[in-house]
This record gives C-alpha cells, structure tokens and sequence, in this order.
C-alpha cells in the first residue's frame, strides 16, 4: 500500500509541475487572450474527482459551471484544456460559421487508437483526406437516396421480426418491455445493410453480442485512457478484458467480411461472361464499397482492422441511437395517450382502414409524425454531446482563446432545453414543429435551436436514414397495436448513460392489436 502511495503521490507531483510550466509556456505564446473560464480546481484533485462521478454527475457539475461562468468554459483533463460550449449562437458561429476550421478531431484516445484503427474511421478520423474520402463513399455509395430505396425489403423484413416479438409478447398478460426487441430488429437491418445477407438469427445474436459487448463497457474502459502508461500496470485486468473483447470482435466480423470480398470477386469474375445474370437481385453492401477504397496520402488500400473499424462503427452508430431513440418516442406515446390517438388518426387519414402497413411512401404526408420524432430528439437527445471537436488553429470564440491542442465539447441537452427558445422546454409538445409558415431545419444551418444529429461538416452522415428509420418503425407500431401504461404505475423517464443516454427503469407497456 505503501508502494503505491508514493507511486501515486509521485505521478501526481510531477503532473502538477508539468501543468505549471505548460500553462507558463502557453500564457507567455497567448497572453492577448486567455482561455475561457473554468474551476480553480487544483489539476490533479480535480481529475480524480471527475474520474469518481458517473456521467450524468459529470454532466451536472459542469452545468453548474456554465451557470456559474458562462456558456463557454475550460476544465483542464491531463494538463490540457477541454472546453465546453453550451449556447446556440456560439456553437452556430464555430461549427457553421467557422466550419472548415472547427471541423478536426483531437487526437486518438488510447483506446480510440485500438477501436479506430488509427483514426481510420468516419468519427475519429483528423479534418482531411482520410475523413473525405471515407465520408464521401458512404454518402454516395450506401446513404444516397435512390440506394436508401433499394433497402426497403430490409426494414421491410426488420419490421416483419419486431413485429413477431411483440406479436408473441402481447399474448401475454404481463406487459412488454419492447427496448431488447428495438435493439434487435435494427441491428439485423443494419447487419442487412453492412454485410449484405440476411444472416441467421443465431450468426446476428453472435454479432449483436460482441458488439453490444463493447458499447456497454466502454464507461469502465474509458478510465484506460487517463494515463495510459500508468492504468495499464494499474487496471492490467481491465486492458486485458478490453483488448479480448476487440479480439472476440474481430473473430466474429472478420470471417463475414472475408466472406463478403470472396463473393465480390467472384461476381467481378461472372460479370466478364454474363453481367445480367449477375446484377440481378444484388444488393449492395457497406463493406462492398471498402475494398477497393485507396487511402489518398498513403497510397494504399484498407487492411482488415481498418475495414473491421468501419463495419463496427456502421453497426453501432445506427443501432444504439436509433433504438434508443425509438424507445424515447414511445415511451411518450405512452404517457400521453392523446398524443397517441392523434397520430393514429393521422395514419389512419393516410392509409385508410384496409392497408395493413404504412408504407414508407406514405410517412411524407404525415407531418404529426414527424413532430413527434423531432420533439423527442430535442427532449431526449440519445447523445447529450457531441463526439469532440478541435479546432485546426488557434482561434478565438467570444473573446476567448480556443487553442489548437484543446478539445471541444458541444453540449446538446443544454441548447434543445434553451428556455429562450423554446416555451416549457422540459415538456413533450410536438405541435411546436407544425409551424406551416416554416419547415424546420435540423441541419442548424441557417439557425441552431437544436442538434441530435450535429451540425455543419462533422454532422451526422447518416440523418436523412435515421428520421427514416424511426418515422417508419413509430408509425407501424402505432398502426398495429394501441400501446396502454401498466395500471397505476406512473411512466418514469429517468435516464442513464450507456453508450447513449436511455431510460434508466426501460419501457413497459401493455400492447392492445389495432386488427384481429
């Protein structure tokens, strides 16, 4: 115990040292400006005081700060400087106005570096190439509108399995805890989707395990990246775990992906005999496009844990965020009935009383719908920040000095709870969107009043395929069943963090078939 006292008091001593003369350094470099605010907090007090609270206490106390100091704040982490805007205007003129210039990425975490191959993927990879090139092939090659169409069999086939899960469980007279089948029937669209098969339901559980794996431990892993030299001898177990859960990850995904290139070039070699017979029912998959993908300053193609990184970050970036969102929607439409009945009528108006499904045709002359999407996400954002910024250059932002070696966190919560924006922020009311006079604009371009989905260059590629997703699923399970509260029990929408920010006690509804 002793031991590693003095190894700890020592470690300590020397970050405080070093934070000393990087901060004489960095004021004598800056000294027309300085930072933004931030605590007084001794550097290495408040680090393991931060490492001790989970991340809703993070997020409060931070809040606090923003009360106390304003909408823009520095909190030293590692003797660098983190700073955290949570004001529309600021976040409309850094990450639109200054777009090119707030668009990078602090470098890779110690786990980052393992989990994205380097910055070689879409959200962590450095504002340049590498981050072109990856994001233009998923927007021209998977997330293009007239490709988005060719998936319609897949959230057709998706809906067909979450609705045989809630079929079974409805029979019940317990009530349904539908959030397991949410996280189900996405993730076997989107496995559609990156791989290109409809896997069985035993090889998808496989993928669906490693993958969820990961994303739930990713709170106690992150402790890995404070010190990494030092939690690596500290937390040896924990390393160990996380570096086995990667290689189960890797295990289960890679023989898909070898599986996907061998098909690939036997196709190629069909297409010099019969390309008609070959391109008739193929449909094209995420990994398809990553194979011949050339990586524009090293000259060279992907390796296997570069493809491996995209795939996974495929998988989770449209799997949590949307079934955790829909749970969010739901959960709503349960606890305010009237809100239910008036999208029900409104589907019923679109559909009439014999077609039983909404068609994806059909979700374009459903505003109501569309209100009820966007007036969750801003009262329940599945991220309450966004993935960190930085900024290319010294920059200065509200009279302040945004350095090139600081990350930037952009608080969403706190800009879709503006009171100045919007009336009784902390209440469901989707007519706030209904305004006929103006659509609303979630890309924050011209105005920021909210961002689940980011704004400006880093924003979420995959917007248009999420409001899809979500309108498609709500309004079926809306069509198919009349969802009730459980008798007498008031419907709790405490949250928590996992790898989003779900329902800490999940939904539980009683399911009544809308057709008999």
């Amino acid at each position: 115990m002793e031991t590693w006292f003095i190894i700890l008091v020592s470690l300590s001593v020397s970050a405080l040292i070093k934070a000393f003369f990087n901060l004489l350094n960095f004021n004598t470099k800056n000294s027309n400006h300085k930072l933004p605010p931030g605590p007084s907090t001794l550097l290495i007090i408040s680090n393991l005081l931060l490492l001790r609270k989970s991340s809703l206490e993070v997020r409060s106390f931070i809040r606090s700060l923003h009360i106390k100091l304003g909408p823009i704040i520095t909190i030293r982490i590692n003797s660098k400087p983190v700073i955290f805007i949570a004001e529309r205007f600021l976040a409309h003129q850094a990450l639109i106005q200054n777009g090119a210039v707030f668009a990078d990425r602090p470098p890779a975490t110690a786990l980052g570096r393992i989990t994205g191959s380097n910055q070689h993927n879409i959200n962590s990879a450095a504002y340049g190439p590498n981050w072109r090139l990856f994001r233009r092939n998923l927007m021209a090659e998977i997330l293009h509108p007239s490709r988005v169409k060719s998936y319609s069999h897949a959230r057709k086939w998706a809906l067909q399995i979450l609705l045989d899960c809630l079929n079974s469980q409805s029979k019940s007279i317990e009530p349904v805890r539908p959030i397991d089948h949410f996280q189900y029937a996405v993730f076997c669209l989107l496995v559609l989707m990156c791989f290109g098969d409809k896997l069985d339901s035993k090889k998808i559980k496989e993928v669906e395990y490693v993958q969820r794996r990961m994303l739930v431990n990713l709170s106690r892993f992150n402790i890995l990246n404070f010190w990494p030299r030092l939690t690596k001898i500290l937390f040896h177990k924990r390393w160990k775990e996380f570096l086995q859960v990667r290689k189960e990850q890797y295990e289960v995904l890679m023989p898909l992906i070898r599986e996907r290139r061998k098909m690939k070039k036997e196709r190629l070699e069909k297409a010099k005999h019969d390309r008609k017979e070959v391109n008739g029912d193929f449909v094209l998959a995420y990994v398809d496009t990553l194979f011949d993908l050339e990586l524009p300053e090293e000259k060279r193609k992907l390796d296997e844990n570069e493809i491996l990184s995209l795939s996974t970050e495929f998988l989770g970036a449209g799997t949590d965020t949307t079934s955790t969102a829909l749970q969010w929607v739901m959960a709503n439409l349960v606890k305010y009935p009237h809100i239910q009945e008036k999208l029900s009528a409104e589907i019923k108006g679109v559909v009439g009383d014999e077609q039983r499904e909404v068609k994806e045709d059909d979700l374009q002359k459903m505003p109501y719908l569309k209100a009820i999407i966007f007036e969750s996400l801003r009262r329940h954002p599945p991220a309450h920040s966004l993935v960190p910024h930085a900024v290319t250059e010294d920059v200065i932002l509200n009279g302040f000095l945004v350095p090139k070696n600081a990350s930037i966190s952009f608080t969403v919560v706190d800009i879709g709870w503006d009171p100045n924006v919007w009336e009784d922020p902390m209440e469901f009311k989707p007519e706030r969107f209904l305004n006929k006079d103006e659509v609303f604009d979630i890309t924050g371009s011209r105005e920021i009043k909210m961002m689940p989905f980011g704004v400006g260059r880093r924003i979420c590629p995959g917007l248009g395929l999420a409001m899809l997703h979500l309108e498609y699923f709500v309004a079926n399970l809306i069509w198919f069943y009349e969802w009730k509260a459980m008798h007498g029990d008031e419907l709790n929408l405490e949250e928590k963090v996992e790898f989003t920010m779900v329902m800490k006690y999940p939904l539980k509804a009683h399911l009544i078939p809308r057709f008999k």
